[in-house]
């Protein structure tokens, strides 16, 4: 066990922790905001759903976490300059989720990892350490994310309207009510089946390169061990709670009727679960709000509130080149210290 591996190992716990304390409350928040569920008792489903979903999908299916493992090279410059990279794309990562927690930003933990580990990466090999066939992959998510679940929240919004016009309003929000919350409860369950992957993907890079791991194939086989901590620190994470994001996504961008975050949660929960079969690393938080801005759209666009949608586009652009640019930085200033 060297000072190295320490180190990141460390730091990725603390990244997942942060991910499960900032990111996890988003798939939470719409069920929150409606009263389906109280604050308490939702972020307490999140902590056993996130745990549950990081576990699980990886233990059966696990193409997220080897999209990540493989979307950049830390090789170029041996093995202590990738131990040393690696931790800086951590450290960056870390700084820019809890700014952006403070200031009550849902930005994408997704987005930040992918940022960082790529800036670091080509702190050591320039552009030729990035992959691009798995970068491709990234895009195809933002598009993805975007179209189904921006898409997804309108289309669903107006199938249930016409759905239950007719039904009473009692007996149709009884439905609603049940509905949301295990919506909520699917949305929790694969935010940990896609965010839970990514970091055991950067997990497993931490092992490899400090040779306790080794890639069979185009990936890595996870350890139990490794799922189940990384699980066990997300939802710890997600336990310290997270109102602000639930006050930002749920309550301030969109006022949402119960049918409307049934309609959102529904979409989103579609959308994270094709994304993690087909091993596409989507943000949750991209999906769950523009799932929210569609069943806004969908009554009118006048009744989503267009500045909070414009802050978080804001944040969700600057994030690649912001934690980029922190983690090239970190990584340059580590190497020419350590």
């Amino acid at each position: 066990m060297n000072v190295a591996l320490i180190v990141t190992v460390i730091l990725v716990m603390g990244v997942i922790f942060v991910n499960g304390w900032t990111d996890a409350p988003n798939a939470i928040a719409t069920a929150v905001s409606t009263r389906v569920l109280k604050p308490n008792t939702a972020i307490w489903i999140a902590v056993v759903m996130n745990f549950l979903g990081a576990l699980v999908m990886t233990f059966f299916n696990a193409q997220v976490a080897e999209t990540i493992s493989n979307i950049v090279s830390f090789d170029s410059q041996g093995i202590q300059s990738a131990q040393i990279a690696l931790a800086a794309s951590l450290f960056a990562i870390v700084v820019w989720a809890v700014a952006a927690w403070y200031f009550g930003i849902p930005t994408s933990e997704s987005h930040a990892l992918i940022a960082g580990l790529t800036g670091a990466a080509m702190a050591l090999g320039g552009l030729g350490a990035v992959n691009m066939g798995e970068w491709k992959k990234v895009l195809i998510g933002l598009v993805v994310s975007t179209v189904l679940g921006f898409g997804g929240g309108f289309v669903i919004t107006k199938i249930l309207v016409a759905i239950f016009q007719h039904v009473p309003r009692r007996k149709a929000n009884k439905f609603f009510h049940y509905g949301q919350a295990s919506a909520a409860a699917a949305n929790a369950f694969l935010h940990g089946a896609q965010d839970g992957q990514k970091f055991m993907g950067v997990f497993m890079l931490a092992l490899f390169y400090n040779n306790l791991a080794e890639k069979s194939g185009n990936g890595f086989v996870i350890p139990l061990w490794v799922m189940a901590l990384s699980s066990i620190t997300m939802g710890i994470g997600t336990s310290v709670g997270g109102m602000r994001i639930i006050k930002s996504v749920g309550m301030d961008m969109v006022k949402l009727e119960t049918y409307q975050g049934f309609s959102a949660d529904l979409s989103a929960a579609i959308c994270l679960f094709l994304a993690s079969v087909l091993g596409i690393p989507v943000s949750t938080t991209h999906t769950k709000t523009t799932a929210i801005m569609g069943v806004g759209a969908s009554k009118r666009l006048s009744s989503v509130d267009w500045k909070i949608v414009k802050e978080m586009i804001f944040a969700w652009v600057m994030t690649f080149p912001g934690c980029g640019l922190i983690a090239y930085g970190m990584a340059k200033l580590f190497i020419s210290i350590f």
